[in-house]
């Protein structure tokens, strides 16, 4: 069971363990817990945790084709589990068959499952089922991946949506505009981080858009308030809903906006029973287990129920959680997905936000605000820089591009966002051309955290041959 941290811990947006912990996992892990089989796609706080709380009972599942998108440094911190890898390209069906050859060598294989990824989902889903293990079905898959079929079954359940429909042709943009009006947005359905997402104010807005690339929805632009709640799932059950803020809207943070969640721990949550909205979708969709996170509008007092996803939500929103209740939220997510009841004792009650650094182009990193200046802010109890001098960087359109983040808490929603707007006042992020020569001085990333550019290593095995526990976890 999870178990929260005592008074006075020091900053992390997980209140999690100390480093001290005894080995093989979190505080009350028992030593015959559950061994669980996580995606790890891309590094992030939540795989870190895992690693360092349950080494001995974790085994990690790993996909060619996105494995050069994982950092040298997470290699090798994570060198020593056990590690297999889907190969690009091969039959699903077939590397199920090997990785089941592969996990009877292991001490014990795993009998949970978790995927925090989105764009893995679906394939990660029907790897665990071929397996065995706990999965989301492909219908629920797609509830929670296809956002026009994710919309309707919205409506099935009672909730008020935006008006959308599916379009494959300008002229179809263009009779739902006239239907609804402008703007609208347009955006794949299976989109996430806002990746290809458009708000679209005229016709003259679809130039450069290919709408025969990928599958497309448009919808109604949705004034009023924009919320979001993260709750986690046991057996069905929503055990806690916790709401977040957003100062900018995800479609102005991928034109410049400033990039931050807050999450509210006090009484200025919006006026909804959150526990309740969560717990139709999560009833109606049939999901068992997990974390969830949701968007959410309120427009005059009416809520419009906006997208939903059975992972942990990105950017640092779930370390948010932690620091403003109180409690390890790392370590109740890693419970339920193990089939755990976890104990939610918040020792606190305040706002905390994750405020994402600015990347501003592309190219060399020049120089870079340390981190040490950045918890000078007043309320800053965390930084971190994913990127440093002399480190090449490429930005992207995308919600969660950034060069780094820092943790900020306070007593309200506008005290964090002020304290969050000096931060930003005093960064700075100076970039030049791509290849320019290496920097010898200056803040470099934080090692838990980087983004510099590495290669996995081979980390597959030939086509007939299952590999061994050693090779696997040794790469």
């Amino acid at each position: 069971m999870s178990t929260p941290a005592p008074r006075g811990a020091p900053p992390g947006g997980s209140f999690g363990p100390p480093s001290g912990s005894p080995p093989g996992g979190s505080p009350g892990s028992p030593p015959d817990a559950p061994v669980l089989l996580l995606v790890d796609d891309r590094p992030s706080s939540f795989t870190r945790y895992a690693v360092r709380t349950i080494p001995d009972h974790l085994v990690l599942l790993r996909f060619e084709e996105v494995r050069d998108d994982l950092p040298e440094e997470h290699l090798r911190r994570t060198a020593h589990l056990p590690v297999f890898c889907v190969r690009a390209g091969a039959p699903i069906a077939r590397e199920a068959t090997r990785y089941r050859a592969w996990a009877k060598g292991l001490p014990a294989p795993p009998s949970r499952f978790c995927n925090p990824s989105e764009p893995r989902q679906a394939v990660a889903q029907r790897f665990a089922q071929l397996i065995g293990l706990p999965h989301l079905s492909g219908q629920q898959v797609a509830w929670v991946r296809d956002k026009a079929e994710m919309k309707r079954r919205f409506r099935e359940l009672g909730l008020r949506t935006a008006e959308f429909t599916r379009v494959r042709t300008a002229g179809q943009v263009h009779w739902f505009a006239a239907t609804h009006g402008w703007p609208v947005v347009l955006k794949p359905v299976d989109s996430f981080a806002c990746v290809d997402t458009h708000r679209l104010d005229g016709p003259e807005s679809l130039a450069g858009i290919d709408l025969t690339a990928r599958d497309w929805m448009v919808e109604q632009f949705l004034g009023g308030t924009e919320w979001e709640v993260c709750a986690v799932i046991h057996r069905g059950e929503v055990l806690d809903a916790w709401p977040s803020a957003m100062p900018c809207r995800p479609l102005d943070i991928v034109d410049g906006a400033m990039n931050a969640n807050i999450s509210v721990g006090t009484a200025e949550a919006p006026p909804v029973d959150l526990r309740g909205l969560v717990q139709r979708i999560v009833t109606g969709m049939g999901i068992d287990h997990g974390y969830a996170h949701m968007e959410f509008f309120l427009i005059d007092d009416r809520l419009f129920a906006g997208e939903i996803g059975i992972r942990l939500a990105g950017c640092e929103i779930p370390a948010n959680h932690g620091h403003a209740y109180g409690f390890d939220v790392f370590g109740a997510t890693l419970d339920v997905y193990r089939g755990i009841r976890p104990s939610l004792d918040y020792l606190l009650r305040r706002c905390a936000g994750d405020l994402l650094l600015p990347l501003p182009g592309s190219g060399t990193v020049r120089r870079i605000t340390p981190t040490e200046d950045l918890l000078r802010v007043p309320g800053v109890v965390e930084a971190v820089l994913k990127v440093g001098v002399g480190d090449t960087v490429s930005a992207r359109r995308a919600s969660h591009n950034a060069s780094g983040y820092v943790h900020v808490v306070g007593a309200s929603i506008e005290e964090v966002e002020r304290r969050m707007r000096e931060v930003l006042g005093a960064f700075t992020i100076e970039l030049g051309p791509a290849g320019e020569g290496t920097a010898t001085d200056g803040p470099t990333a934080d090692a838990d955290d980087t983004t510099s550019n590495g290669t996995a290593p081979n980390d597959t095995a030939p086509d007939d041959a299952a590999g061994t526990p050693a090779m696997e976890g040794a790469r």
